[in-house]
């Protein structure tokens, strides 16, 4: 013991001591406080009643938790097959760029500064359905009839998707060009001897070398997409018909659906239920990479 003090234990111990309690007060204190209420029924305001698994009980009931949950993959499915290469290809594109590389990157980087609500109700104007809106007014251009985005049960989630890519690539695009000052500009000189055009060299180099990193953003880009909930809170609420309620949303619906006071402990439940469905996704994802990320 008085060797670890001699070492400067105990002056590191009352170093970290503050960051320790506030990172406890606030990331693992609600954590703790929401497995408690997810086994009790209360509205915060009376005295809250034991209920064990009643809650987990209602949630799994709810016809809702299931459209909430295919939607959810729904989204997260378009957002990956859409929105996870285009940020790759933006960084490559820019990479490849010998003038203005650095007001491509701003420009790229544009729609993360705009603040999310601004940036949502601003596209809510594009998607009006009216044949003189934005977006339709485009379309028109190219003899394509209006669509309805919001308010086509059909094309609402995919509407969301789009904004949701466009205010969320910008930050993806810096870091892979980040990533790609990294890569030893030989290995593009001896691929440019043998005769590699560009597209060769982003298959047997760029993307090698980049493996981590899209290892990485890839499993944060499924984990961003089940939280999702500024877009069909803002633009839909949910609808139309229930075809954009996500699990967030019906978390936030359970909590401060009723003005009276909403059903916390199945919310805290549900939540419970979204985090260790994360957790385990996360933990299956690394074990089965965590050789493509060194090799």
């Amino acid at each position: 013991m008085l060797t670890w003090v001699r070492r400067g234990g105990l002056s590191t111990l009352l170093f970290l001591l503050p960051l320790v309690v506030v990172f406890g007060v606030f990331s693992w204190f609600p954590i703790v406080r929401a497995a408690v209420m997810s086994v009790q029924h209360t509205n915060l305001v009376t005295a809250p009643t034991f209920v064990g698994w009643k809650n987990f009980a209602t949630v799994f009931a709810d016809p809702l938790l299931w459209t909430a949950v295919r939607n959810t993959g729904y989204f997260a499915l378009i957002a990956l097959v859409f929105g996870y290469p285009i940020p790759l290809v933006a960084a490559v594109l820019m990479s490849e760029v010998r003038r203005w590389r650095g007001l491509y990157s701003a420009l790229a980087y544009l729609p993360v500064v705009v603040p999310p609500v601004v940036a949502v109700l601003m596209w809510k104007v594009f998607y009006d359905p009216r044949p003189e809106g934005v977006f339709n007014t485009v379309l028109g251009w190219f003899g394509i009839p209006p669509q309805a985005w919001l308010q086509s049960a059909d094309s609402a989630m995919p509407a969301l998707v789009l904004e949701a890519t466009w205010a969320a690539a910008g930050g993806t695009v810096i870091i892979y060009l980040a990533a790609l000052l990294a890569v030893p500009p030989e290995l593009y000189d001896a691929a440019e001897v043998d005769g590699a055009s560009i597209w060769r060299k982003v298959w047997h180099v760029t993307l090698p070398q980049l493996r981590p990193i899209l290892l990485i953003t890839l499993i944060l880009q499924v984990i961003g997409t089940a939280q999702v909930f500024l877009e069909p809170f803002l633009f839909t609420d949910g609808g139309p018909a229930h075809s954009t309620l996500t699990v967030l949303l019906l978390i936030y619906d359970y909590a401060f659906g009723s003005s009276l006071g909403g059903d916390y402990g199945a919310a805290t439940a549900l939540s419970l239920i979204l985090a260790a469905f994360l957790a385990l996704l996360s933990a299956v994802y690394f074990w089965l990479t965590r050789s493509w990320s060194t090799s």
